[in-house]
């Protein structure tokens, strides 16, 4: 079915690769993919994040959105649709081998891209507490999402649907934080009561 996609697919990465590439954009590409591997990059900002009472209800929506997009994207599109990554295709649509090496080769299934729905999950979720805090997690999710692109290991249909499908992750959990008042909750927690509420 991803046919229809690859002439698409395959120009924009060899765009990327043919006016981008150097060895200091390597580094950096790489250090950003492997900052959302796992989302352990936005999982560890999420933490940290709890703890103020101002962006807590963001962060939590994040880390659930993120848990979410996993369990439906890793565990389950993944593996119904079982797109080979595109370096993998590489000789198989271009005729001959790649002409370039990359960094490091990540193993599993490409779509959708899994690094794409866990960066913007808990960066659209950011948004339900901080705006500012928001714009800066869209702008570092698009940079990890990009080098997934820039890196070879997923086609940009892939990095759509991750992206896609951590944004709606990340609004339904929110719609389910306010439904059930969850975010009231975490307000109250830890709040310091005053003295007619101890009375």
């Amino acid at each position: 079915m991803f046919n229809i996609f690859i002439p698409f697919d395959s120009s924009v990465l060899d765009l990327i690769q043919q006016h981008m590439r150097s060895d200091f954009l390597d580094v950096i590409m790489s250090g950003l993919t492997f900052f959302g591997e796992k989302g352990l990059g936005f999982i560890v900002i999420g933490l940290l994040l709890l703890i103020p009472r101002k962006t807590r209800r963001g962060a939590a929506a994040g880390l659930v959105a993120m848990l979410i997009g996993a369990l439906v994207g890793e565990l389950a599109l993944k593996h119904f649709f079982c797109r080979p990554r595109p370096f993998v295709d590489y000789e198989l649509i271009h005729g001959y081998p790649m002409p370039f090496e990359l960094p490091f080769l990540p193993s599993g299934y490409s779509f959708p891209s899994g690094h794409s729905c866990a960066a913007f999950a808990f960066a659209v979720s950011l948004f339900y507490s901080d705006k500012r805090l928001g714009i800066a997690g869209v702008v570092l999710a698009s940079m990890v999402a990009f080098s997934r692109l820039y890196l070879y290991h997923h086609y940009p249909t892939d990095v759509i649907a991750g992206i896609l499908l951590g944004t709606l992750c990340a609004l339904v959990t929110i719609a389910v934080f306010k439904r059930f008042k969850i975010d009231e909750k975490l307000l109250k927690n830890g709040r310091r009561r005053t003295p007619a509420e101890k009375s």
